[in-house]
């Protein structure tokens, strides 16, 4: 079930499907925080928001430990901390 926030704009339930993309999930996760932060949701459609977010949260932590966990192993396993300053043309 889905309901409407005080601009019009559909709050999902935290059920509802995970974006497919990183950048997706972190879009809307950043719209949730907007209109929770504006104050006008309903305490019921704040709950809901606060659910979807926690949801998107732990999808997108779960996406960036898994993107290092790829660099990792590409790095074999030297992660390194970047240095901005470093050239690496060689």
């Amino acid at each position: 079930m889905k309901s409407a926030d005080a601009a019009g704009k559909r709050v999902n339930d935290a059920d509802s499907s995970i974006p497919s993309r990183f950048e997706d999930a972190v879009a809307e996760l950043e719209a949730l925080v907007v209109a929770m932060e504006g104050g006008d949701l309903s305490l019921e459609d704040s709950l809901r928001a606060f659910e979807r977010g926690s949801v998107l949260l732990r999808h997108c932590r779960s996406t960036l430990e898994s993107a290092e966990q790829r660099i990792r192993v590409l790095e074999n396993d030297a992660l390194k901390d970047f240095d901005p300053g470093q050239n690496n043309n060689s």
